[in-house]
């Protein structure tokens, strides 16, 4: 099967929309989202997206996106890359970004898988995949996010040097994720003791959701970086 045919026949499980946007949201997503987007075929390239940045960071499922404008508030000279499945996070995503005026982030409504696929070698210089959806069961296992192919698919757009960060709060994640990451090509995970997973990173931007504690751990932080060729 062609990887044309394979997104084709791909099902992306869960919500792709929650309660109804509010008439400022709905217009946010008619005007603002086609001009901080981008087309469905062809390359992604993060240099193209935003050019003239120092770095491209992308991250993966942004919810209410608070981390990744917030991260962009920070790095005014840093290009984002966000991809959200979920409407009503990318409604939200927009808002903060007219909020806090940035022009160095760039958004799109789409499986992130599909979006991966399209990118080249070497893209980003950060990949962050924070608190995805768990599939705690273990016939939904398929549905995680994290799989052998992902997590190579994560390895090659790294650049040599760059960092991934994986973040979770359930333990049946935890343990589901790991080794594969361990496994992806490319990739070495950076702790050397267990505060270095344990404690957040220095530069981690908590959100209202990993507030409410809803996993079964305390949040674990697995940062790895992409070895050169």
């Amino acid at each position: 099967m062609s990887d044309a045919q394979n997104r084709q026949h791909r099902r992306l499980y869960g919500r792709a929309k929650g309660h109804a946007l509010s008439a400022r949201q709905q217009q946010l997503v008619d005007t603002m989202l086609p001009g901080v987007s981008w087309p469905d075929e062809g390359g992604v390239d993060p240099r193209s997206l935003l050019p003239g940045f120092d770095t491209h960071v992308l991250e993966i499922g942004f919810g209410a996106a608070e981390h990744l404008t917030g991260q962009a508030v920070r790095a005014p000279r840093t290009g984002f890359v966000g991809i959200e499945p979920f409407l009503n996070g990318v409604a939200k995503a927009l808002a903060g970004i007219e909020e806090h005026g940035l022009s160095n982030v760039r958004v799109k409504r789409a499986d992130a898988r599909d979006e991966i696929e399209r990118m080249p070698d070497a893209s980003f210089d950060r990949i962050f995949l924070l608190f995805p959806d768990p599939w705690p069961k273990k016939r939904h296992a398929f549905r995680r996010f994290v799989q052998e192919d992902t997590a190579a698919q994560l390895a090659r757009i790294l650049k040599p040097g760059g960092r991934l960060r994986v973040a979770t709060d359930v333990r049946i994640y935890a343990d589901w994720a790991l080794p594969l990451l361990l496994e992806a090509p490319g990739l070495d995970w950076q702790a050397e003791k267990a505060d270095d997973w344990r404690i957040a990173p220095a530069d981690h931007i908590t959100t209202r959701y990993q507030s409410k504690h809803l996993g079964d751990i305390d949040p674990v932080f697995m940062d790895f970086e992409r070895r050169a060729a």
